[in-house]
């Protein structure tokens, strides 16, 4: 534990059990938070609330991925560590993954792969992405929150936040659900082409992954209009 949440130098039980309590007011206290968006629909009236978000828009290669929760949002059903999944440790994720999709009330995952993603480009992939999550909620939803994007001609009504993955419990439990899934596929894109360090970057950009692709040029899951400062490529 680290940063504000580190204690202090304790020597008595109460002092433990002190520092415990308070810790556990500030967590509660940051997912009230997390619940703004969401309170001030359920009072007009708006009870089946969903948050979507997206995985991998960034990388090199591989998919684009979206999740949608909808999410129990009575205080005592909420899941203690929902955050930004970007925050979040990769086995903190891992946990919260299993735990989000048994609690949920519904949940769907969404995925675009790169050669889609280079006929259309990226944000438009996002959208689809979203989009297509939406359309497979089973029941209506009265509210979407959306981190960032705005969509086009969206199946129900949407709320774009910026920085929405840190601000609404709803969309963050969505960036849990995209982010391990999508680090899953990598992995296992991992197994096909190992000279890539997919396990390690999943598909980002990093030192290793760029001098990989150097050496062996790119490999099917590499999205040809990200790569091109990189490698030659035959067509875009």
């Amino acid at each position: 534990m680290t940063g504000k949440d580190a204690p202090p130098r304790l020597s008595t039980i109460s002092e433990k059990e002190e520092w415990g309590a308070c810790l556990w007011k500030r967590r509660k206290r940051k997912m009230k938070l997390k619940l703004d968006y969401e309170r001030k629909f359920i009072a007009q009236g708006k009870a089946f609330i969903a948050g979507v978000d997206e995985a991998g828009r960034g990388p090199l290669a591989g998919p684009v991925v979206a999740a949608c929760a909808v999410m129990p949002l009575r205080e005592e059903q909420l899941i203690d560590g929902v955050d930004d999944s970007k925050l979040l440790s990769e086995s903190k994720r891992e946990e919260l993954f299993e735990i989000i999709r048994e609690r949920a009330i519904e949940y769907t995952i969404s995925i675009i792969d790169n050669r889609e993603i280079d006929k259309i480009n990226i944000l438009n992939a996002t959208k689809r992405c979203m989009n297509r999550c939406l359309e497979q909620l089973k029941a209506r939803s009265d509210i979407v929150l959306v981190d960032a994007v705005k969509l086009e001609n969206p199946p129900f009504d949407t709320l774009p936040i910026i920085h929405g993955d840190a601000l609404s419990y709803s969309i963050a439990a969505a960036s849990i659900l995209a982010k391990v899934f999508r680090d899953r596929l990598m992995r296992e894109y991992d197994s096909q082409y190992p000279e890539y360090g997919f396990a390690r970057h999943k598909g980002y950009g990093t030192k290793a992954h760029i001098e990989a692709l150097k050496k062996y040029g790119a490999c099917p899951l590499h999205r040809k209009t990200f790569i091109r400062n990189f490698v030659k490529t035959d067509e875009y």
